[in-house]
């Protein structure tokens, strides 16, 4: 089996490719190095079962091989990158979405998008379920990545509908773990490296918002069981158990041992108040739900960061 994954030096996919490799794939990593970091192939650097191409998959993609997947994992995720790079997440979640189906129809391959919960926006459904259609400013500031994933699950659903394509699409919930970059914005992110460092803890909002947390080993094993096992529509792989902002700073300071403040600031235009995924679908259909508990995942997530940063 050959599978092609773009974006595959970011946090999540360069994972998918480790996962891949162990599984006996033959895997070409595709990344243009925008938001991606070369570091989180290194385990992959001498492997002859991986090889990675430099290329914008928002330009076409020309591969000669033969492929049964394409992984379509490249966009810029976090906020910090997609509010500095906005064009980009608009050309490579419709562009790159296009090209990437088209590479997988030309070669009958499996085509599986990497979609996010993002997609619910601030949702007025709680917990979130595949059928609750979101609820999006596609003007305000985050509609430029929310607006470009859910354009990619239209294009992927029109070449399965259209084209009888063998597709796949996962919605991803607040996936963390080693080989997140330290400046990506995110929240488990931000508040591991502020407390390693003693810096005051950012708290946005009252810290009341909830978020789901999901450990990167977890994730990577749900994508694949719908990878194998999944059908055409969109499944949401995340933790279910819900926290708060407030409740993830004091667990993060309770385990770096850190005497860093807390430091309350506004909440940012459109930021979701509650998120969390109803995964009754990949529960059934692929018996999958996560296991590794958030102080577990955290602190293996710490001890990523103390290595990187040489604390």
């Amino acid at each position: 089996m050959k599978a092609l994954v773009t974006g595959a030096a970011g946090f999540l996919a360069s994972h998918l490719c480790d996962r891949l490799v162990r599984d006996g794939f033959a895997v070409l990593g595709m990344d243009n190095m925008v938001t991606g970091t070369a570091s989180n192939l290194a385990e992959l650097k001498d492997n002859q079962a991986f090889t990675l191409i430099r290329h914008d998959v928002s330009k076409f993609i020309s591969i000669d091989d033969p492929l049964d997947a394409v992984f379509h994992f490249a966009s810029p995720a976090s906020p910090v990158d997609y509010l500095q790079l906005p064009i980009q997440t608009l050309k490579v979640g419709s562009l790159g979405t296009h090209n990437a189906l088209g590479l997988a129809r030309a070669k009958g391959a499996r085509f599986f998008l990497s979609s996010t919960s993002e997609v619910y926006g601030d949702p007025q459904v709680h917990p979130q379920p595949e059928s609750y259609w979101g609820h999006v400013s596609p003007v305000g500031p985050r509609g430029v990545y929310d607006e470009a994933k859910r354009f990619s699950e239209a294009m992927t659903m029109a070449y399965h509908r259209h084209h009888g394509m063998d597709t796949r699409i996962v919605r991803i919930f607040n996936t963390y773990g080693p080989r997140m970059r330290p400046d990506d914005g995110r929240v488990v992110s931000n508040f591991v490296v502020q407390a390693l460092k003693g810096q005051p803890i950012t708290i946005y909002g009252d810290g009341s918002q909830t978020r789901s947390f999901c450990y990167v080993d977890d994730e990577i094993e749900g994508i694949m069981r719908l990878f194998n096992d999944g059908g055409p529509e969109p499944t949401n792989i995340g933790n279910p158990r819900e926290f708060t902002v407030k409740e993830l700073a004091d667990l993060v300071l309770q385990l770096t041992g850190s005497k860093s403040e807390l430091e309350y600031r506004p909440l940012p235009t459109h930021d979701p108040k509650v998120r969390c995924p109803d995964i009754s679908k990949a529960k059934s259909e692929l018996e999958w739900e996560p296991t590794i508990p958030l102080e577990e995942g955290l602190k293996s997530t710490i001890e990523h960061f103390s290595r990187t940063l040489q604390l």
